[in-house]
């Protein structure tokens, strides 16, 4: 099970931009779709969907993503986010064990956070023009060993 981050967030992202365009904690209010293939090594790559609702209460972002992955039973995943600094987010996703860190680097989004069985997950996004859609790549960790690799496409619906 790896999970498709939701696109981070921008130092304007609390209540400086009403832009959702511009403004990558807004970009999650309501609905998005993200769209992923998934590679873990030993297995046959799969399909993984994911439709996420989002809103925004006192700073703190509240996304539900419904997760299909391609022969699995779907199930919520569930985040919430806040910005603690300028360029940083910090917050918590059910299927990480600790913390979720997000720090815009340039104009990308890198996620760290560690899951269940000592994996290192490591996310970058990157918003495509138009404000509408981010690139997603993903490597999964096991002693410092990649073990899992995702790409795909996150868009607002």
């Amino acid at each position: 099970m790896i999970p498709l981050a939701l696109l981070g967030a921008s130092a304007s992202a609390i209540s400086n931009s009403p832009d959702p365009s511009t403004d990558p904690m807004r970009f999650f209010e309501g609905k998005t779709e993200s769209e992923s293939t998934i590679k873990v090594i030993m297995r046959k790559p799969y399909r993984s969907r994911t439709i996420g609702d989002g809103d925004i209460d006192k700073g703190i972002l509240n996304l539900v993503q419904r997760v299909h992955d391609e022969g699995k039973t779907p199930y919520d995943r569930r985040w919430k986010m806040r910005q603690v600094a300028p360029g940083r987010f910090s917050g918590s996703m059910s299927e990480a064990a600790g913390p979720v860190m997000v720090e815009q680097v340039g104009d990308r989004y890198r996620f760290r956070f560690r899951m269940k069985g000592n994996l290192a997950v490591e996310q970058w996004l990157t918003p495509l023009p138009g404000g509408t859609s981010a690139y997603s790549k993903m490597s999964v960790r096991r002693f410092g060993i990649v073990v899992g690799r995702s790409e795909g496409t996150v868009r607002k619906i």
